[in-house]
Parts: C-alpha cells; sequence; structure tokens
C-alpha cells in the first residue's frame, strides 16, 4: 500500500510540473540549416555558387524530458513563454505574427540588396497603426489599439521599424511626440519613453505596432520560400544571398557561410535570440564562416567551437569582410529597379 502511494504522489507530481513546464516555458533547440540557393531565385540569375546558409532554432512546449535536457545540453535553453510571446496573445496571434514578421523581413531584404548594387527605391506607408499596448505602457490614456501614428518628433512617412529605431535613439524617460489619427480626427501627443520590455537600456513605449500598406516595387522578380520558417532572423543571410546572385562572381568565395542577425532600411545588423542554437546548428554541418550582431557575440563564443564567429554591425562590415577573404570586384553589378508589395510586422515598441 505504502509502495502504491508513492507511485500515485509521484506520478501526480510528474504531472504537475509538466503541466506547469509546457504552461509556463518554451524549450529553444538546434534547429536546421537550409542552403539559401534553394530558397531564394532571383530573375535571370546566373550564380548560383554562392554558399549561404539560413540557420533556424526550433521551439516547443517546454517537459520535464527537455527540462532535464537543458542540465546536460548547453545547446538547449528553457525560456520563460511571456519572453517569446505577449502575456495576452495566443499561439495562432503569435504564429501569424512571425509570418509576417518573415515575409517582413524578406521583402526588406529585396530593398536593401537592390539599393547595395545602386539603386534609390521609394518607400513610403500610409502610417504605423497601434496594436495592442501592454499594461504598464506609457501610452495608456492617450494611444488606443486602432489609432495610426502618422508622425514621430515631426518625421512623417514612417515605417514601423523605423519607428522603432528612432524611439530606441532615446534616452529612457525622455519625450517624443506622436501625431496620430483616430477616426479621422488628427491628435498630437508628448508621451514619457519607459525601458522596453527587452533591453533596460533602450527606450520604448510598451506598445505593438504595424506598418500600414509599404508598397516598394521592384522591376526583377525575387522569390524567397520559407515554408513554415518564420521571424525576422534571416534578414542579413537573405541580403548576401541576393546580391550574390544579382553578381557575376562568388562573394562567398566557395566558403560555407551561416549567420543570423536582422537589418533595417539602414543596414544596421540586429540582435537575435537563439544565437547558441543556431551556431550548434551552423557547426553540425561545418560551416566555416558565422556572422554574429554585436550584441550576440558574447553569448555566441561561449558554445563555439570550429565555425569561426565573424562578429558585425553594419552591412558594409559583412561585404568588406568577404571582400577580404576573396577576389571580390569592389563595384557591384547595376541593375535596375520598380516595384512589388510588401508585407506588414507588428513591432513591439
Amino acid at each position: 500500500m505504502f509502495k502504491t502511494r508513492n507511485i500515485v504522489i509521484a506520478l501526480i507530481i510528474f504531472l504537475v510540473l509538466s503541466f506547469f513546464l509546457q504552461a509556463n516555458y518554451f524549450a529553444v533547440k538546434p534547429g536546421t540549416i537550409e542552403d539559401l540557393t534553394e530558397i531564394i531565385s532571383v530573375e535571370n540569375n546566373t550564380n548560383n555558387n554562392g554558399k549561404f546558409y539560413l540557420v533556424t532554432v526550433a521551439q516547443q512546449p517546454a517537459n520535464l524530458v527537455l527540462f532535464f535536457n537543458t542540465i546536460i545540453d548547453p545547446a538547449v535553453d528553457l525560456i520563460p513563454r511571456w519572453q517569446v510571446m505577449p502575456p495576452d496573445m495566443d499561439p495562432e496571434e503569435y504564429n501569424d505574427m512571425m509570418l509576417q514578421w518573415m515575409r517582413d523581413s524578406q521583402n526588406l531584404a529585396k530593398v536593401i540588396a537592390l539599393e547595395k548594387v545602386g539603386y534609390s527605391i521609394p518607400v513610403k506607408s500610409d502610417g504605423v497603426k497601434v496594436v495592442d499596448l501592454m499594461e504598464d505602457s506609457p501610452a495608456r490614456n492617450i494611444l488606443q489599439p486602432g489609432d495610426i501614428i502618422l508622425e514621430l518628433d515631426g518625421e512623417k512617412g514612417l515605417l514601423a521599424e523605423e519607428l522603432v529605431e528612432n524611439i530606441q535613439e532615446k534616452q529612457p524617460g525622455e519625450s517624443v511626440t506622436v501625431t496620430f489619427k483616430r477616426n479621422d480626427k488628427i491628435f498630437t501627443e508628448a508621451i514619457p519613453t519607459a525601458t522596453h520590455p527587452e533591453d533596460e537600456n533602450k527606450a520604448g513605449l510598451k506598445i505593438y505596432i504595424r506598418t500600414l500598406r509599404w508598397e516598394p516595387e521592384l522591376p526583377v522578380d525575387i522569390e524567397i520560400d520559407t515554408g513554415k520558417i518564420a521571424g525576422p532572423s534571416a534578414g542579413l543571410m537573405f541580403v548576401l544571398e541576393i546580391i550574390n546572385q544579382l553578381t557575376s562572381y562568388d562573394i562567398s568565395n566557395g566558403k560555407k557561410i551561416a549567420g543570423t542577425g536582422t537589418i533595417n532600411l539602414k543596414e544596421e545588423i540586429g540582435p537575435i535570440g537563439g544565437v547558441k542554437q543556431k551556431i550548434a546548428a551552423a557547426e553540425d554541418v561545418g560551416a566555416d564562416i558565422f556572422f554574429v550582431p554585436s550584441e550576440n557575440i558574447d553569448e555566441a563564443r561561449l558554445v563555439a567551437r570550429d565555425v569561426q564567429l565573424v562578429e558585425v554591425n553594419s552591412l558594409d562590415e559583412v561585404l568588406n569582410y568577404l571582400k577580404d577573404i576573396s577576389l571580390m570586384t569592389p563595384s557591384l553589378t547595376m541593375m535596375r529597379v520598380s516595384f512589388i508589395k510588401m508585407g506588414n510586422v507588428m513591432y513591439v515598441i
């Protein structure tokens, strides 16, 4: 009887812990590494010699097996659910948001790559929509879901990504002046910033936003098919693969090059999550080089064994590095541009 009771108690504890972990934590593991020549296709491309790779992270609700795995495997992490998705967002909404984020990253990469080979592409939007506000947002009682932000500190025609950057350039506590539209009426209000929910050294308004109708167009057909892969962190690698297909020479110089990092219209490379897992996946397939955003380099060094880490802040740094390891010609092949519709993504600032 005593033994049976102990088994029952142990089973109850096991089930309670499993439920607690699944409800509150995600396990993050190394994912796949994808050859970008099989994902990206540029019209009239004659160069498929490059070896640039997209690296993914696998993420799933945690359980006790995965919990113990985090103890023995440094490439597996347990992350609180609130750090992955907003507390009031259900998984379907989150997945939709991440897929939109991926589409936006792809289209940004198309614009940046074509601009890098010499063309200026006008970008405009109908403003930035407020999707939701966090409970402790300093914009509560000023902004509402559905408001359209038209200007920040007098600057018009913002994209959500630019709005994020401009606010994060402020010091936490510094005010910004926001002009927004609500029910066809225009308002202008000063809003004090708070600390960003993901980085206490940056300013934020703690709101969720997305760009409305961002519509540049390109004359060159560039197809990117990532299937169910979501998120913004492959932006840099998309740009490199597109540039490689737009040129007549291989900018990878035959190297097997992986990497990660978001990229913005200023060609700055931003930090990402899951860098340990991505490096582990890249090393499993023998990558030679891994580009790492500066803000992720310390974590990357903890796990890298054989792959050469290259710390980068901008696209120019990446291209200059590639130029140094190859006989890459100093100027990129010129092509023309026209327009392609770009997707929307929700940001948190």
